[in-house]
């Protein structure tokens, strides 16, 4: 029997790579009836898609799930669902704030950040790489960007972790997502207010100011930015810093590669052979023929770009990972009008993130036990990652000296 695709099947949310390559050879555009969905997995079908978005639209969103799909997308996908021009008109009010040389600026800010969420566990032989550090660092940044208070962060990133949740398999969400989103919205419509009233200098600030056609943004499409951000911000670079750990951990060259100066290098290439970011969705506007099957206008189209990476028409012996691979190609980040504006962002996090820890830990193991993963049709990562770590030795203090006297 072939294997399934089903971006809502737990086994399949585990380890989704034996059916992509499956579907990369034997079906390129895949068709799931029971979902009512086409699928494209090959690097060259899903890199044109993502450039062409005349003709896969993104104006019914970008998820397969009932609630979130369809003529109302924008209302839960805000800009998102859109295609251009519309939706450069709303992108462009926040992507000054992600240029590269505005990301390179914050480095040092991102240090300390890092720095004071690994502080607590130097002490410890054993932490949750996913949960103590790996999901807070990219939350913490975030947050101070968009001016959300110190206080807040850490039940922030819990709701953003709750929303990405499927609790049973099914297409919707369930519970614990949905009151996630109930939460963290008027938690957020509070915090617009009151920057409404008393503006600062952060990017909510210059939201609750700005204006598209010469209509100022509702609070509803601020806090629309503001999910979008911070879901995306959050989950996808946290949960890959967390595949890059576990990756090291199945592989000890790359473990003591990456944390002995090649953090940069083991980042990239998590990105491209474990990305956390899977699955997008997109409607076709017209009839168009795919590897010689007539797919019609209106079709939901799940493009794959954690597949593409693993082409082999692209990337050599894909199912490997390698730290001295050329990862010009990947598309973890999109391509096209939707190309994820915090790109450059998610990067310097990565790399500053595993090189903080590679500082301080000589090696360590994970408990793949008691690991979990996160079950979402969107996102591949750990929700529980426990590891044992071996510190580095700590440096002796220096003796005084007579000009220290």
């Amino acid at each position: 029997m072939d294997p399934v695709y089903d971006p809502f099947d737990f086994a399949v949310q585990e380890d989704p790579h034996p059916v992509y390559a499956w579907m990369r050879e034997h079906a390129p555009l895949y068709r799931n009836e029971k979902r009512d969905f086409w699928a494209l997995s090959r690097h060259a079908d899903v890199s044109a898609a993502l450039r062409d978005p005349g003709r896969f639209s993104s104006r019914n969103g970008i998820s397969l799930e009932p609630e979130l799909w369809g003529p109302d997308a924008k209302k839960t996908n805000f800009f998102l669902a859109m295609d251009p021009p519309e939706h450069a008109a709303y992108r462009s009010l926040v992507s000054s704030a992600f240029t590269p040389r505005r990301v390179a600026a914050l480095e040092p800010r991102i240090r300390e950040l890092a720095r004071a969420r690994l502080a607590p566990l130097r002490d410890r032989e054993s932490f949750d790489f996913a949960d103590d550090f790996a999901a807070d660092l990219p939350n913490d940044m975030l947050c101070e960007i968009l001016g959300l208070p110190r206080a807040d962060w850490d039940r922030i990133r819990r709701d953003v972790d709750d929303l990405v949740l499927r609790d049973d398999g099914s297409e919707r969400r369930g519970e614990v997502s949905v009151a996630a989103a109930l939460r963290l919205a008027a938690y957020l419509l509070d915090v617009v207010a009151t920057l409404r009233r008393r503006p600062g200098d952060d990017l909510t600030s210059g939201l609750t100011q700005a204006e598209v056609d010469g209509t100022r943004l509702t609070d509803r499409q601020v806090v629309g930015f503001l999910f979008i951000m911070l879901g995306g911000g959050n989950e996808s670079t946290g949960k890959t810093i967390g595949n890059a750990w576990y990756q090291g951990h199945l592989d000890r060259d790359v473990q003591r590669a990456g944390l002995d100066g090649r953090a940069e290098d083991w980042a990239s290439e998590t990105l491209r052979y474990d990305s956390a970011s899977q699955m997008v969705a997109r409607m076709l506007t017209r009839e168009t023929v795919l590897h010689g099957v007539t797919v019609p206008a209106g079709a939901r189209v799940a493009l794959l770009p954690a597949s593409a990476n693993r082409d082999r028409r692209v990337f050599p012996d894909p199912d490997r990972f390698d730290l001295d691979r050329d990862t010009g190609r990947l598309i973890s980040f999109g391509l096209g009008p939707h190309h994820c504006l915090g790109a450059a962002l998610a990067r310097l996090e990565m790399r500053v993130a595993l090189e903080e820890v590679g500082a301080l830990v000589a090696e360590y193991d994970v408990d793949e036990a008691a690991s979990r993963r996160c079950h979402s049709p969107h996102q591949h990562g750990f929700l529980a990652l426990p590891c044992t770590v071996r510190w580095r030795r700590r440096a002796a203090p220096v003796p005084p000296t007579d000009h220290d006297h």
